[in-house]
Parts: structure tokens; sequence; C-alpha cells
């Protein structure tokens, strides 16, 4: 399976549109080295990036989708017992 490295993606979107670590950490409030930190997450907290999306103006939440149907259309399931 897939997986999505949501750090990386957020990296990369800062930097197709063309905004420096500064510009995001003082629109995030956050100091430089905390916004370092959340380009290494894997994984993020969903307020925060619900945040991070409406700053760079772009669903982050659409790359889990993406995948999410991905999967439905493979047939994967879940190996939970329910």
């Amino acid at each position: 399976m897939e997986e999505i490295h949501i750090g990386e993606k957020i990296r990369e979107k800062l930097d197709e549109q063309g905004h420096c670590v500064k510009w995001f950490s003082d629109k995030l409030g956050f100091c430089r080295d905390n916004v370092y930190k959340i380009f290494h997450r894997k994984y993020i907290d969903t307020d925060l990036l619900l945040k991070i999306s409406q700053l760079l103006d772009y669903d982050f939440f659409a790359e889990y989708s993406a995948l999410l149907n991905e999967k439905s259309k493979s047939g994967e399931q879940d190996n939970c017992v329910t």
C-alpha cells in the first residue's frame, strides 16, 4: 500500500508556490525549527493540516481521499475484525 508523507507534500507545495520557510513560519506563528519538524513528519494533526491547507490554498486532505479511493477500486480490504 502506498503511503503519504504529508510533511514532504507540504514542503513540495510550499516550494511550488515560491514561499520561503520564514514566510511559512510567520504565517503559522511557529519558529522555523518547528516548521522544519513539520516537513519531516509522516503524520500531522488534522487541525494543523487544515490551517496549512488554508494558508497554501491547497487541499492536502484530497491526497488521503485519493489514496482511499484508489484502495477501494483495487478491492483492498482492512484486516480489522469487527
